[in-house]
């Protein structure tokens, strides 16, 4: 299932793109691969922002019915009502992740397979190219590891985080937070700080592809969600 869901569509659009693009440049395809699938991911990922924004919207009065409301089941019940009024499902977010883990592995092998081409991996419209361009525009060899492009992973990573963790209204609760709280605030600075490094030093042991991939991901993540910001599309 894995196989025919995510890795073969998707090695088989790398593959035509670099038969199709100017000096077939794997690279580029895969930038253009990358673009494709945010693409298709685009109406998931809006959900998973809007949601994510109405969240910090509706923060407040979360925080109001934890400090109100002691009874877990009331609570639970409370929360729900809230979502409810407000149209949040804080599952979307869930799935935009759930679907795209699938796709990372996939891009991953199908990325590790380069330059060599199988064809009996291919559909039958999809033609073995003449030749496979390692060099991204040629200067950057994406069969490869490169300190430039895990820095650049991790950079873009960054920004997407501190695009996401600076949206909506802050609570307006007290100093005196409870322990939930300020495990949350935790986590959220942890992931702000430490993902970024986290994935820029995966990124060292990669090829070149895969970083090139997430940067290329990471900037239209985030021009995405200031767009849905400004104007709701």
């Amino acid at each position: 299932m894995f196989n025919t869901i995510f890795y073969r569509p998707l090695y088989n659009s790398l593959v035509w793109l670099i038969d199709v693009l100017p000096g077939h440049d794997a690279g580029l395809a895969v930038v253009v691969l990358t673009l494709f699938v945010s693409v298709l991911l685009y109406s998931i990922s809006k959900k998973a922002i809007k949601t994510q924004l109405a969240l910090k919207e509706i923060e407040p009065e979360l925080a109001r019915i934890k400090e109100a409301v002691q009874n877990k089941e009331e609570q639970a019940k409370q929360t729900l009502a809230l979502y409810k009024r407000y149209k949040v499902n804080p599952f979307s977010m869930i799935l935009l992740v759930i679907i795209q883990f699938p796709i990372l592995i996939a891009l991953y092998y199908v990325f590790k397979s380069l330059p060599t081409i199988h064809p009996e991996a291919l559909y039958s419209f999809v033609r073995v190219p003449d030749a496979v361009n390692m060099m991204f525009l040629g200067v950057l060899d994406i069969s490869s590891k490169n300190i430039f492009m895990a820095i650049l992973a991790g950079v873009t990573q960054f920004i997407q985080a501190h695009i996401v963790t600076s949206v909506g209204k802050k609570p307006e609760v007290n100093t005196d937070k409870n322990m939930q709280q300020q495990f949350a605030q935790s986590m959220q600075m942890q992931m702000k700080y430490f993902l970024p490094v986290l994935i820029g030093f995966i990124a060292l042991s990669l090829p070149s592809a895969l970083p090139l991939y997430w940067s290329v991901r990471n900037i239209f993540t985030s021009f995405q969600e200031l767009v849905v910001r400004r104007k709701g599309i």
